[in-house]
């Protein structure tokens, strides 16, 4: 997979951190977070990679320096993680074919699940392909539903989801491959009518299914890719889980 591209978000402060540091630079066992990631994108076959900035830019400019492949976009002023995205519309605009969009706080990402999502997307071609996976406990990730013909419905957030949707297992872990026309095609129809008056990005694969489009949903991650990194314990339960050489 060569003429792939990478969208990696990292733009966010990481105040649950307790760490002056841009997020993505907070170390995971001794290097940061961020180069575990790229090193998956990179060992996927992914030679491009877009990395979103936002807090203390420079700084992470400067840890990616010597990076191959990495280029910089910035998002000064973060209105959520659709809105990242669209910081990166006239290199979404230059591309064709697929775009993997992930965050950067993921630095249990796994080469080998990207590999099966970018291969399946160059089979099957849909508009999206989500990478969900399947936990045990899914406490406080999206749910994904499924239609009774168990295609991609949607994605619901625990806090508006019904007890029957809590209980569903299979869950979104902001990793996804778009076909670069139809993602920008969806950032162009983001609205930010919700609380927080944010773009996300899981409303786009809702956005391109309504139009018509096929989007679907492959539960390719391991349990321990939705090892995301938001607190002081969630990077501690991280350290462990590579120091005992997961997956």
């Amino acid at each position: 997979m060569t003429d792939g591209l990478a969208i990696v978000m990292a733009a966010g402060k990481g105040t649950r951190m307790r760490s002056e540091l841009p997020k993505v630079l907070v170390p995971v066992c001794g290097r940061p977070m961020i180069h575990y990631v790229l090193d998956a994108l990179e060992a996927a076959g992914i030679e491009r990679s877009l990395v979103v900035v936002g807090y203390r830019a420079d700084d992470v400019r400067a840890e990616l320096a010597g990076r191959r492949g990495v280029a910089f976009c910035l998002q000064a002023e973060q209105l959520g993680t659709g809105h990242a995205v669209m910081m990166c519309r006239d290199q979404l605009a230059a591309h064709r074919g697929a775009t993997l969009v992930l965050a950067g706080d993921s630095p249990m990402a796994q080469a080998s699940s990207l590999r099966t999502l970018l291969n399946e997307f160059e089979r099957r071609r849909p508009a999206c392909l989500l990478g969900t996976g399947v936990k045990d406990d899914p406490t406080g990730l999206g749910r994904i539903v499924r239609d009774a013909a168990g295609e991609f419905a949607g994605i619901v957030e625990e806090r508006d989801a019904t007890p029957a949707q809590r209980a569903i297992r299979e869950v979104n872990l902001s990793c996804y491959v778009f076909e670069a026309a139809e993602l920008l095609w969806a950032l162009e129809r983001l609205k930010a009518d919700n609380v927080q008056r944010e773009y996300y990005l899981t409303d786009c694969p809702g956005l391109l299914r309504r139009s018509g489009r096929r989007v679907e949903a492959l539960p390719a991650l391991k349990p321990v890719e939705a090892l995301s990194i938001n607190t002081p314990e969630e990077l501690a339960i991280v350290e462990a889980a590579m120091r005992q050489g997961s997956p």
